[in-house]
């Protein structure tokens, strides 16, 4: 783990935060606790199952941390498992022994994702009755799951999606969107097979709603072709999608596309969902560290959730408030929190949702001392970028003023990611196994 920063005391601080939180959540410690194999019996939470009953069973998924989840169960089912096939975000390939596992595009969808995705629900429709279909699903499924519905391109889905992505719309908007352009998504993936469905989640959707999570391949959806239309025109981007697009989602408003799959029941004998991890549990982790390490912890309830730039300010402020008045607590103390912020794009520039909190935050603590403001995402990736996140306290504006950088026009630009580049303060992790939103942190020593 690399952290920028000439502070070699709170490096070792952040480092040991960040490992807290990352260990809490890790998906393989996880499924060991809950999943257990007796002989022929497969114990998963309160739900069996006799694996001697199924003639093959296989395991399908995508997400950042879907190859370690399939690796881990292979562990567990050992020769009860045929093999499989999950997609991952370049860079995320895990060693598997009987599940392939192959490479595609994140946050945008490309050819290899599509591909994959086609020999998905090859497997899925091959199977019978007497068969169990494991799903294991991370963040990043919507992006590499990504098939188009008959009639759509990648490069219509390519393009909405990269408008999405900068128009401030949120992860359920997103994927509202998303469900109703694809082959598998909004349990599209559920009505393809008779088989048994288990599927395991690493959560990185607040509120755990297993509809917006990896857009929700196996379980009900209750969106429609309608909403999806709605939130392209609210965020002004329904005449920049392509006119399939737009026919796509009119011929689905009016009925003569099938929906997404309508059930009032999530669960059922034969399609079961069980979440491992998500970000509590990373912020159970690291408040756990915290405390070992004799600083006050705080969690801040509500959810990161809104533009990024403002939630920055939020945090900062906060800082000056413990610094100058010990509120909401005194020093030594260690803000914790939680979430996906979005960012509305209107610059040009490069970064991602932590960066340009992160940034955002830097102005509030100008001058203050032993006051540090850290975003990472806990994937290792923040954005299009190659870190996870940054870190700024209260010398960064000091330190950018001092190279003649103008933090204002940075923000401005949604240029965070060059701003660290040249100031100092990224936080790179590499490719974590897991992913369960951010975890934002404000220390006041």
């Amino acid at each position: 783990m690399i952290i920028h920063t000439p502070n070699t005391q709170f490096k070792n601080t952040l480092k040991t935060l960040i490992q807290g939180s990352l260990e809490a959540a890790d998906p393989g410690t996880a499924m060991k606790q809950l999943i257990i194999r007796k002989d022929q019996t497969l114990r998963v939470n309160s739900i069996h199952y006799d694996l001697a009953k199924f003639h093959r069973i296989v395991c399908v998924g995508a997400g950042k941390a879907s190859g370690h989840m399939a690796r881990i169960l292979e562990q567990i089912l050992g020769e009860y498992l045929e093999g499989g096939l999950v997609i991952v975000k370049d860079g995320y390939v895990t060693s598997t022994k009987k599940v392939s596992v192959v490479e595609a595009s994140h946050p945008l969808p490309d050819s290899r994702g599509v591909r994959a995705t086609k020999y998905i629900l090859s497997i899925v429709e091959s199977l019978t009755k007497q068969d169990l279909l494991i799903v294991v699903l991370s963040g990043g499924a919507s992006s590499l799951l990504c098939a188009p519905a008959p009639g759509l391109t990648l490069t219509d889905k390519h393009k909405t999606t990269k408008w999405l992505l900068r128009s401030g719309a949120t992860i359920h908007e997103i994927n509202t969107v998303r469900k109703h352009l694809s082959a598998m998504k909004g349990g599209q993936l559920a009505t393809k097979t008779k088989a048994k469905i288990l599927t395991l989640i690493i959560s990185d959707v607040i509120g755990d709603d297993l509809a917006t999570i990896g857009s929700g391949p196996t379980v009900p959806d209750p969106t429609t072709f309608q909403e999806a239309k709605m939130i392209l025109q609210h965020y002004q981007i329904w005449n920049r999608v392509s006119e399939n697009v737009r026919m796509h989602l009119e011929h689905g408003i009016h009925g003569h596309l099938p929906e997404t799959w309508k059930s009032r029941r999530r669960h059922s004998p034969r399609n079961r969902s069980v979440i491992l991890v998500n970000n509590q549990t990373a912020l159970d982790g690291i408040t756990k560290a915290v405390t070992r390490l004799e600083l006050r912890p705080y969690i801040l309830n509500a959810p990161m959730q809104g533009e990024a730039k403002d939630l920055g300010s939020i945090l900062g402020s906060m800082a000056k408030d413990i610094r100058e008045h010990g509120n909401p607590i005194g020093p030594p103390a260690c803000l914790i929190a939680g979430g996906e912020p979005t960012v509305t794009v209107t610059g040009k520039g490069k970064g991602g949702r932590a960066q340009e909190c992160v940034l955002a935050a830097a102005q509030e603590l100008a001058g203050l001392s032993k006051v540090f403001v850290a975003g990472f995402g806990t994937d290792g990736t923040d954005g299009p970028t190659d870190v996870a996140g940054a870190l700024v306290d209260g010398l960064t504006v000091e330190h950018a003023t001092k190279k003649n950088i103008d933090i204002s026009r940075f923000l401005n630009n949604n240029d965070s990611y060059n701003f660290f580049n040249k100031v100092g303060g990224h936080i790179i992790t590499g490719p974590t196994r897991t992913n369960v939103n951010d975890i934002y942190l404000v220390f006041v020593l």
